[in-house]
């Protein structure tokens, strides 16, 4: 995929890009990445933050997708920003003993079933609407890139809901596709931030594969 997005450019051009896209970085796009950081950061040692910290990152890409033409991108920001209010809701139910009722716990054959059946759903979906957007609308459109970068996000984001340990193989995929995603739509900052939160992801894949089955405990004490 990496190489497919980078087809026809040379090391030059791709530098020269990454150094220009880089001085047209704004603000706004700096607040979205370092809040989005921040998130993946409180994702990874389970602190409820993580949902906070992520609708200000969420909501300004929905204003800077939008802003770009970026279709794909603005509805996988609209997706996360209320995904994150349900696991915001979920992370902090807690039983009498104040323990949390959501734990981190790995999924079933049959939830992995479903889970590629959503993704691949989605990849449909998605894929259909940006093609026929690339026509109309949004000239900036990779549908079959979008497509797979959306798809496996909309996958990551639920199971992150549900403290699945496989959410993080799902971000994996997100974030692998979104680094040259980004660079080739001159959203080269945006394709740092996803280089950085690919390293995250594994992180937070190993260590949620250490806690999972553990009990868990308040959040004010994370």
């Amino acid at each position: 995929m990496c190489m497919k997005l980078f087809a026809g450019m040379s090391f030059q051009e791709i530098y020269q890009q990454f150094i220009q896209g880089m001085q047209q970085t704004t603000w706004l796009e700096y607040m979205a990445v370092f809040a989005g950081i921040a998130s993946v950061w409180f994702s990874r040692i389970e602190n409820i933050w993580v949902y906070p910290t992520g609708l200000v990152s969420t909501v300004i890409y929905i204003f800077l997708s939008m802003k770009g033409h970026l279709y794909g991108e603005a509805s996988v920001n609209l997706y996360y920003t209320i995904m994150s209010v349900y696991g915001w809701v979920l992370w902090a139910k807690t039983n009498e003993a104040k323990e949390h009722l959501v734990v981190i716990r790995y999924s079933s054959s049959k939830e992995w079933a479903n889970q590629l059946l959503f993704c691949l759903v989605c990849y449909l979906v998605i894929f259909g609407a940006l093609t026929w957007l690339k026509k109309e609308f949004a000239p900036e459109a990779i549908p079959w890139a979008d497509a797979f970068a959306s798809a496996t996000a909309y996958t990551g984001m639920y199971l992150m809901a549900r403290k699945k340990v496989e959410s993080w193989y799902w971000w994996i995929a997100t974030n692998f596709a979104s680094i040259p995603l980004y660079f080739v739509k001159h959203y080269v900052f945006t394709s740092v931030f996803y280089l950085v939160l690919l390293i995250m992801a594994v992180a937070g894949l190993i260590e949620w594969k250490k806690r999972a089955g553990r009990p868990a405990v308040p959040t004010a004490q994370h």
